[in-house]
């Protein structure tokens, strides 16, 4: 018998692996690491995370990140979805080019995006804070949502919401019954890629941040000259967990319900 040899693919795929979750797991490790340098273990503690709690600062700055990423995401899910099926009703020459448009502030470097951000908003006199931050936030988070749902609406059949009219819907009620079910999966996917990009924004947030905010990833990137403290390891740690549990439940939640569909053809 031949001797099976390792693939190649198996060892990319296991030094991409080790590549990218290395240093998330040696992140979890130190945040128990009872020195306060990240370079020798010296013991096992939970002293971090009990710091943690009493951080308000940190916690402040977590909490602004989050209803930053929030309303930013919700916003742009609004727009973008109306954008997306706008753009899909319509038909002209230079149709192409506003797509193109739409999606522009993803493909401009995020430092010439917070210089033009800061130098409108000066002009317009607004007083830098979470005012200004949700406006550039929602401003980059747009394309996102603009481009799942345009890629979505590119699979439905129009067939589904001319049966509805034929039927006697008024386009609202064709909105709200066929058309927006079938694009919720691409707009909760846009809206959880807008939140992600928003809560880890720190170039377009520094430009346009008020002296009296300071959102989470400023907040770190000014702890970089003064040595980040093993807290971050242990927020960071806490932020891995959560998002594992959501990713583990929306896992399980969507095989159930495919199960379920499952078992619901088979019946019939």
């Amino acid at each position: 018998m031949k001797k099976k040899r390792f693939p190649i693919s198996k060892l990319y795929l296991a030094l991409v692996t080790l590549v990218t979750y290395l240093p998330l797991a040696v992140v979890v490790v130190f945040s128990f690491n009872d020195s306060k340098l990240p370079v020798a273990w010296k013991g096992f503690t939970l002293q971090w995370y009990g710091e943690l709690l009493e951080d308000r600062a940190l916690l402040e700055a977590l909490c602004n990140s989050l209803v930053l990423g929030a309303v930013s995401c919700a916003f742009a899910a609004v727009i973008g979805t109306l954008g997306a099926i706008g753009m899909a009703r319509v038909s002209y020459r230079s149709k192409g080019m506003m797509e193109y448009l739409s999606t522009l502030p993803i493909m401009v470097p995020e430092i010439i995006l917070g210089m033009v951000f800061m130098a409108f908003f000066s002009l317009l006199n607004l007083p830098f804070g979470m005012v200004t931050l949700v406006i550039a936030h929602t401003a980059f988070c747009i394309p996102y949502v603009f481009m799942m749902v345009k890629a979505r609406l590119v699979g439905i059949d129009p067939s589904l919401e001319e049966a509805a009219r034929d039927l006697g819907a008024s386009p609202a009620r064709t909105f709200w019954d066929i058309t927006l079910p079938l694009i919720m999966p691409a707009v909760a996917s846009g809206c959880l890629l807008s939140f992600a990009m928003s809560f880890d924004d720190v170039v377009i947030s520094i430009f346009v941040n008020g002296p009296k905010l300071s959102t989470l990833p400023i907040k770190v990137y000014t702890q970089i000259k003064t040595g980040v403290t093993p807290e971050i390891n242990a927020l960071c740690t806490v932020i891995l967990a959560a998002v594992v549990a959501v990713l583990t439940i929306s896992s399980l939640v969507r095989r159930k319900t495919h199960g379920y569909e499952i078992e619901k053809e088979a019946r019939k």
